[in-house]
């Protein structure tokens, strides 16, 4: 497709949702000299959430688009990896992003401030005309020769007039009404596992630039790490942190719901260490949300004609590793260089299709079965979940390195990958 083609005023690339994945594959496709509407379903969009890491290959996205020197201004490097069992003994640590050798570094971010910075570097290139909120897409409609895409306000659910588009791609998330169209009886795998998320003001911990995974999911989980420096007089930091825990007959979290301390704080009471009180920081909390991890099994097709899927839409995994962002970015580079390179954009929908659906169905698995806090399942395996002497009693850090190494592989950000 030609920039000539891309702002004719013919119908041409429709976004439907303007989260991360939409917003990066809208400024992915204006670097190759090619225009998009993107279509988002909030009023306004406003700094909500909890905290992400950007990993170095999400970084190496985001980098490229320009992104690098305004993330790391709002975030926090990530010095380290560490693990601990639920006694608060160390298990495991491993440098992280620069500090391991990459070219660019892990960040610790508010989701909100993330968001914001693509939001307004997409206003800013793309140009406010091509960047439409309050539209939630009710579904698409096609032909041979085009696409319609039907809109409905986000707030009052009416009608809003529908738009014609040569492609249509939907990064509208886990819940994509799109993707709902093609597979109508779906539903999201739930294993049993809640979870609750926080953020708090405390004192920096460790180095004040370490990433924390305490405990193990069958007996209590606490990832813990920093996405906001120096917050107050007392030099606190804003400190992001995300409860798990595993039940046999767990009913399903509730997105929209708020989150009690009282509904996990038992798991954690005890959890009082020398480096951290783990409740205390619960507690503490400005804000907590409640969610379930969950994710959809791996599908044979993204594209149907002239729609694909992109980012969770496409493939929902379980945040863990925080690997689900920079998957979505890599598909959002992924198929704007396709586009860009073919005369025929639904040629290009497959061409990205090939290239990313069976990378991103094995991170999918991984995740439920190999994760990255496999070695603290690992370490309560052979202690049988009691205190122990010492880590190296048990099993040897080379051991546990070989666990870490693996992970980044699949996930395609071993330090060769990103390398190349």
């Amino acid at each position: 497709m030609t920039q000539a083609q891309a702002g004719s005023g013919q119908p041409g690339i429709v976004v439907v949702g303007g989260g991360i994945a939409g917003l990066a594959f809208a400024l992915s496709l204006q670097q190759q000299g090619l225009l998009c509407d993107v279509y988002e379903s909030v009023a306004e969009v406003r700094e909500l959430g909890v905290g992400i890491t950007l990993l170095p290959h999400g970084m190496r996205e985001l980098a490229a688009l320009g992104l690098q020197a305004e993330l790391e201004a709002v975030g926090i490097e990530n010095l380290e990896s560490v693990f601990f069992n639920r006694f608060g003994q160390f298990i495991y640590k491993e440098p992280r992003g620069r500090h391991a050798g990459y070219a660019l570094p892990e960040i610790g971010i508010h989701r909100g401030k993330l968001h914001r910075i693509l939001f307004e570097a997409a206003l800013k290139r793309l140009g406010p005309e091509r960047i439409h909120t309050n539209h939630r897409c009710a579904g698409v409609t096609q032909t041979d020769s085009g696409a319609t895409v039907h809109f409905v306000d986000g707030r009052s659910g009416e009608a809003l007039p529908p738009v014609a588009a040569r492609v249509v791609v939907a990064c509208d998330g886990i819940h994509s009404a799109v993707r709902r169209q093609f597979y109508p009886d779906e539903k999201v795998a739930f294993a049993g596992i809640n979870t609750w998320r926080g953020v708090t003001r405390h004192a920096p911990i460790l180095t004040g630039k370490s990433y924390m995974r305490v405990g193990s999911i069958k007996t209590g989980k606490m990832v813990i790490y920093p996405i906001v420096d120096s917050v107050d007089e007392h030099g606190r930091q804003l400190i992001n942190w995300m409860a798990e825990i595993e039940g046999n007959n767990a009913s399903m979290n509730d997105w929209n719901s708020g989150g009690k301390v009282e509904d996990f704080i038992s798991i954690f009471q005890d959890w009082k260490f020398d480096w951290l009180d783990v409740p205390a920081l619960i507690r503490q909390a400005d804000q907590i949300l409640e969610y379930p991890m969950v994710d959809k099994d791996p599908v044979s097709q993204w594209t149907f004609g002239r729609v694909t899927l992109m980012g969770d839409a496409a493939h929902p995994m379980y945040p863990r590793g925080s690997n689900g962002s920079a998957q979505a970015l890599i598909d959002a580079r992924t198929l704007a260089a396709e586009i860009a390179s073919q005369a025929d954009p639904v040629r290009a929908l497959h061409a990205y299709e090939a290239k990313r659906r069976e990378t991103t169905a094995k991170i999918v698995l991984t995740n439920r079965s190999l994760p990255p806090d496999f070695i603290n399942i690992k370490v309560d395996e052979l202690s049988g979940d009691k205190p122990f002497g010492h880590i190296d009693d048990l099993i040897s850090q080379e051991e546990l390195r070989e666990i870490s190494e693996n992970y980044k592989k699949i996930a395609g950000f071993s330090l060769e990958a990103v390398k190349t």
